[in-house]
């Protein structure tokens, strides 16, 4: 069946994605969808109190592929006059991409520090980096002088802070159950900031210095976010399934059950 996106939804920048990256981002979206009603039948398949990580890959996955079917739809973008050209080229810039990053990527981000011992002072700075990381990258890429590039190193700051968190703090913190899960946490922590070194990379070429276009833009981006998203996060519940839950510690007092909100066994010890 023939892709009529770019048709009905023509390209508002001179620059813009192709037919063929339309079809390949069709192709991202029908595979995080995929792996999202996988992810959903894993959470379905899990004890009541027992579905946080699962429930935060179900967002993750569903913020993405709202996005995908979006610029598939060549609809999520705005033009942009490109820095490094003297003819006035405008050049697709999809805010809609950004958007879905200020969502799933702090939520990565806590997926993952929650098997840690880190506080929750330290876990939401480190959310908080990630967001500011992503509001740099959509404003640098908005901007259309050089200035773009002071974005672009703030947002660099707050990476390296991210990764002093993911590689050097959060391992060193104590882990629950006698750090049952140290060595999954490493596998992952290390995995998540090889693939956040990537973007950076992929920003620079392209809405930076607009060497790529945007169809290969388009195409590295999506391989990116199909291993930093459906990839990782099936690896990452897979190592979690050998964890007992109960060691992280995440009750909050009382739990849900047909409707029915009934006591801890602790909160009817010490009822009048």
């Amino acid at each position: 069946m023939a892709n009529h996106a770019l048709d009905l939804n023509p390209p508002n920048a001179t620059l813009h994605i192709s037919t063929h990256g339309s079809d390949w981002l069709w192709a991202a979206f029908a595979f995080i969808t995929f792996t999202l009603l996988a992810t959903v039948v894993l959470d379905f398949m899990r004890p009541r109190g027992t579905r946080l990580f699962h429930q935060l890959a179900v967002i993750i996955l569903t913020t993405a592929s709202l996005a995908y079917f979006s610029m598939a739809s060549d609809l999520g973008a705005t033009p942009i006059v490109t820095e490094f050209r003297a003819d006035g080229a405008t050049r697709q810039i999809w805010y809609v991409r950004y958007i879905q990053w200020f969502i799933t990527f702090p939520l990565l981000l806590l997926s993952v520090l929650l098997a840690t011992g880190l506080s929750l002072s330290d876990i939401m700075t480190t959310i908080f980096m990630g967001m500011f990381l992503v509001i740099c990258g959509l404003v640098g890429a908005l901007v259309q002088s050089t200035y773009k590039w002071g974005f672009f190193v703030f947002g660099c700051g707050a990476l390296f802070y991210i990764w002093y968190v993911l590689l050097w703090h959060g391992p060193r913190t104590t882990f629950a159950a006698g750090g049952a899960f140290r060595s999954g946490y490493i596998q992952a922590a290390s995995f998540l900031s090889f693939m956040l070194l990537t973007y950076p990379i992929c920003w620079a070429l392209s809405e930076g210095s607009n060497v790529i276009t945007p169809t290969s833009e388009m195409i590295w981006y999506g391989i990116l976010d199909c291993i930093t998203g459906p990839v990782f996060l099936l690896f990452f519940l897979f190592r979690l399934n050998s964890v007992d839950y109960s060691t992280f510690g995440f009750q909050s007092g009382k739990y849900t059950d047909g409707g029915v909100v009934r006591p801890t066994k602790a909160q009817e010890a010490g009822a009048v």
